[in-house]
C-alpha cells in the first residue's frame, strides 16, 4: 500500500461514516511518519482503521470497502475494521501519532501510530509476521531497541507479560 492509497481509504471511510477523524493501526500506519518506506513495509494491501469518535462504525467501513468488496476488487487494497482494543499500546501513544490530513483525505484526519508505538504493538502480538516487520524496523533504524524497552513499563501488561515483551524485543534486536 502506498501513502496515496491510505489517503484514499481515509477519504472513503469518511464518506461512509460521516466521521472526521480516524485511527490507523497496523503496519500501514507507518505511512503517516514515513511517506515512502522501503518495499518491505508496504506489502500489506489492508489498512486497519476505525473512527476515533465512533469506533462502532468501523464495521460500516469494512462492509463497504473491506476485503472482497467492489472497492477491493477495483483498487487492489482495502480497509480492515478494528477498534481501540485491537492493539496494546503505551499509555501516551496518542501524543505521538502522526496526523495525515491533506486534500487527498478530503481534509479528514488519519492518526497514524508512531513507528515506536507500532513496533511495540506488533512485538506484543508476537506473531511471525510481526517478528519479520519488527526486525525490519530495527534493521532500517526506524526504531531502536532501547527506546522500545523504555516504553514497555507504560503498557497495559502485567509484570510477566512485560518481562516476556522485553525478552522478545532483546531477542529480535539481538542485544
Amino acid at each position: 500500500m502506498t501513502r496515496e492509497e491510505l489517503e484514499h481509504i481515509i477519504r472513503a471511510s469518511a464518506q461512509i461514516t460521516d466521521q472526521y477523524e480516524f485511527v490507523i493501526l497496523g503496519s500501514q500506519s507507518i505511512l503517516g511518519s514515513i511517506p515512502d518506506p522501503e518495499a518491505t513495509f508496504t506489502v500489506s494491501m489492508e489498512a486497519d482503521i476505525y473512527p476515533l469518535a465512533a469506533p462502532e462504525l468501523a464495521d460500516l467501513i469494512e462492509g463497504a470497502i473491506g476485503e472482497g468488496s467492489q472497492f477491493h476488487d477495483h483498487f487492489g487494497y482495502y480497509a480492515q475494521a478494528v477498534g481501540p482494543e485491537t492493539a496494546v499500546l503505551p499509555r501516551d501513544w496518542m501524543s505521538r501519532v502522526h496526523r495525515l490530513q491533506n486534500p487527498n483525505t478530503d481534509g479528514r484526519v488519519g492518526y497514524c501510530l508512531d513507528v515506536l508505538d507500532l513496533f511495540l504493538a506488533k512485538a506484543t502480538a508476537g506473531r511471525e509476521k510481526d517478528r519479520v516487520f519488527c526486525t525490519a524496523l530495527l534493521t532500517h533504524c526506524y526504531v531502536s531497541a532501547p527506546a522500545a524497552l523504555a516504553l514497555v513499563s507504560t503498557m497495559a501488561l502485567d509484570a510477566s507479560q512485560q518481562r516476556t515483551l522485553r525478552s522478545r524485543i532483546r531477542r529480535w534486536a539481538s542485544i
